[in-house]
C-alpha cells in the first residue's frame, strides 16, 4: 500500500505563502486513478490518500472545519478534466468519528483556493445526503438534498453547465438531484474530498469501485464510433471491482475459459484472451472469420467455442460457426446459407444444440440448431422481439428476454419451448440472463426506462442485475457506463465467485 502526505499544522498565512503552499503540496506524485492530491484551506492537520493496487481501493484522510458558507477546508484528491465527466465510487467511513457533519464525496472546483466556486456531491456521518454548490468564487454554498439516507455509491455527471447526483445505497437504484445553472469553465478539478468538520480532528472512509469515465459525445455514431474500454472482473461476495485491462478500442463481451485460466473477448472483429495470471493477450486463430460479433460462446465441455461471423458469402449476415477453442483457419458452418441473421448466445449442457436469436420471417424469435445435421427448430414465435437465450445447466430450461409485454423482460421456457413464462416485472429494460455455475441465480444487464425496449445501445447508464433463478427481487450489484457489449454472453467464473464484464470511458489514443 502506498501512502503520501500533505505538509502538516498550518499557521496563519499570507495569501501568497498560501498559494505557494498549495502548488508544492500539488505536486504530490499520482496515487492511483488521481494525479494529485492536496489540502484545501488552512487546516491544522494534513490529509493523506492510500492506494491499495491489489484491491484498487483508497483510504482518504481528511481534517478541516468545514465545507460551507463561503468558506473550504478538506482534503482533496484530484485530476483537471475538460468537458463532460461522470465519476462514481463505493464510499464508507472509517469509524465513528467525532462529528455527525463529516463529509466525503465527489467534489468539482474552479480553483484551488478556498472560496472557489464548486460542486460537491456529498454523504455526511449522519447519513445526510446533498448537491451542495458554491455558484461562484466568495458566494455562498447552497445545497439540494436527497431522500436517501447513508448512500454507499455516490456518482458526480457533468453534461455542460448541468452537474448531476445519483446516490443509492448499495443494490438499490440511484436517487437523482441536480444542479443547472452554473457558468463554470471547460477544464475544471475533479475529484474525491473529505472534511472532517472538526477542525482539531482528521477523519478518514474508504473508497472503493472507482470509476473515472469520459463519455462518448453526443453526437457518436452507433457501430461507427466508438470509445475506451475497461475490462472488469467483480467479487460476487463484496462487490469489490477491478479494471484487469483498458483499451483505447472497443472490447465487448468477455466470457471465461473453463479451466479458470482466461477471459475471452472481441474487439474489431476478432477475438483474444487475457490471461488472468500474467495479463498477457493473446489473438484466438478464427481464419477467415474475421468479422466477428459478440456472440460467442463456450461449450459446455470446454473445449469449443462457437463465434458468430458476419460472413461476406451471406451479404454480411451474421453466421453462425464452430471451432476448437485453441483457435482454427477453418471454422466449421453451422447456420445454413440463404437465411437471416444468427446471433449465438448458448450451447445445450450436452453440446449437441446451439440456442440463437434468428431473424427469419421478418423478424426475430429464438431457435435452436442442431450441430451436427443443421436441422433449426423454432422455439418462439411472436411479433416483438425474442433475445439472449442460455440454458440452464441441466438442460431443463432456456433462460431469454422478451419485449412481449411493452417493455424487455426476462423469461424462461422449457427446452423444448413450451410453458414460456415472465420472470421481471418492473419499469427496466432487461438483457441477457446467465445463469450461475450453480444454477441458483441470475446475472442480467438492464438499462432505464429511457431506451427503447427493442434496442440495446452502446454508452448509457446501465445496472447489472442478480436475482434467484426462479425470479423474485433483483438487486443491483454494479453501477456502469456501458451497455451494448458489457455482458452479452456468460462470464461467471467456474467457481461462481466473479463475474467479467466490460465498462466504457474515452481514453487516450482512442476516437
Amino acid at each position: 500500500m502506498r501512502k503520501t502526505n500533505g505538509q502538516s499544522s498550518l499557521l496563519p498565512l499570507t495569501i501568497s505563502a498560501m498559494l505557494m503552499f498549495w502548488s508544492l503540496n500539488a505536486a504530490a506524485e499520482p496515487v492511483g486513478q488521481f494525479e494529485h492530491h492536496t489540502d484545501i484551506g488552512p487546516v491544522k492537520h494534513a490529509g493523506g490518500l492510500e492506494y491499495a493496487p491489489d484491491s484498487q481501493n483508497y483510504v482518504i484522510s481528511g481534517s478541516g472545519a468545514n465545507m460551507w458558507s463561503d468558506q473550504d477546508e478538506l482534503h482533496y484528491a484530484w485530476n483537471q478534466m475538460e468537458g463532460d465527466f461522470i465519476v462514481r465510487a463505493r464510499v464508507a467511513f472509517i469509524g465513528e468519528g467525532v462529528d455527525p457533519h463529516r463529509k466525503v464525496g465527489w467534489h468539482v472546483r474552479e480553483g484551488l483556493e478556498p472560496d472557489s466556486a464548486n460542486v460537491h456531491a456529498t454523504v455526511h456521518g449522519d447519513g445526510l445526503t446533498s448537491l451542495q454548490f458554491r455558484s461562484a468564487k466568495g458566494a455562498q454554498t447552497e445545497e439540494y438534498r436527497l431522500k436517501v439516507q447513508g448512500p454507499e455509491v455516490i456518482q458526480l455527471e457533468r453534461r455542460g453547465d448541468t452537474f448531476i447526483m445519483s446516490a443509492a445505497k448499495f443494490g438499490e437504484p440511484f436517487q437523482v438531484t441536480q444542479v443547472s445553472h452554473l457558468d463554470f469553465s471547460d477544464e475544471v478539478y475533479v475529484g474525491l474530498a473529505l472534511s472532517a468538520h472538526d477542525a482539531d480532528e482528521v477523519e478518514s472512509a474508504q473508497v472503493s469501485n472507482v470509476r473515472i469515465i469520459r463519455p462518448a459525445a453526443d453526437d457518436f455514431v452507433p457501430y461507427q464510433d466508438y470509445i475506451g474500454s475497461n475490462l472488469e472482473v467483480m467479487d460476487m461476495e463484496t462487490g469489490n471491482r477491478r479494471i484487469l485491462h483498458r483499451s483505447p478500442v472497443s472490447l465487448q463481451a468477455p466470457n471465461w475459459t473453463h479451466d479458470g485460466q482466461y477471459l475471452i473477448y472481441n474487439s474489431e472483429g476478432l477475438l483474444y484472451r487475457y490471461d488472468l495470471e500474467t495479463g498477457q493477450i493473446s489473438e484466438l486463430n478464427t481464419g477467415f472469420a474475421n468479422q466477428n460479433n459478440n456472440d460467442h460462446v463456450l461449450s459446455w465441455s470446454g473445449k469449443e467455442i462457437a463465434i458468430s461471423h458476419h460472413a461476406e458469402s451471406e451479404d454480411g449476415r451474421s453466421t453462425i460457426y464452430t471451432l476448437p477453442l485453441t483457435g482454427s483457419d477453418q471454422p466449421r458452418q453451422i447456420t445454413q446459407k440463404g437465411v437471416g441473421h444468427s446471433y449465438l448466445h448458448g450451447y445445450s449442457p450436452d453440446d449437441k444444440t446451439l440456442v440463437f436469436t434468428g431473424h427469419r420471417k421478418d423478424k426475430y424469435d429464438i431457435y435452436t440448431v442442431d450441430i451436427a445435421t443443421g436441422e433449426e427448430t423454432q422455439l418462439t414465435d411472436t411479433a416483438t422481439l425474442d433475445d439472449g437465450p442460455e440454458y440452464s445447466p441441466d438442460g431443463q430450461h432456456i433462460y431469454f428476454n422478451s419485449n412481449r409485454t411493452g417493455t424487455m423482460q426476462l423469461w424462461r421456457m422449457n427446452a423444448d419451448g413450451s410453458n414460456q413464462e415472465q420472470l421481471t416485472f418492473d419499469r427496466y429494460n432487461d438483457w441477457f440472463p446467465h445463469v450461475s455455475p450453480d444454477g441458483k441465480s441470475l446475472v442480467f444487464l438492464s438499462y432505464h426506462d429511457d431506451v427503447d425496449s427493442a434496442d440495446h445501445p452502446f454508452y448509457r447508464h446501465v445496472y447489472l442485475r442478480q436475482m434467484p433463478i426462479e425470479g423474485g427481487e433483483p438487486t443491483i450489484i454494479a453501477y456502469v457506463y456501458g451497455g451494448q457489449g458489457t455482458i452479452n454472453v456468460p462470464s461467471w467464473s467456474p467457481d461462481g465467485k466473479r463475474i467479467g464484464f466490460i465498462s466504457n470511458t474515452r481514453l487516450p489514443g482512442g476516437q
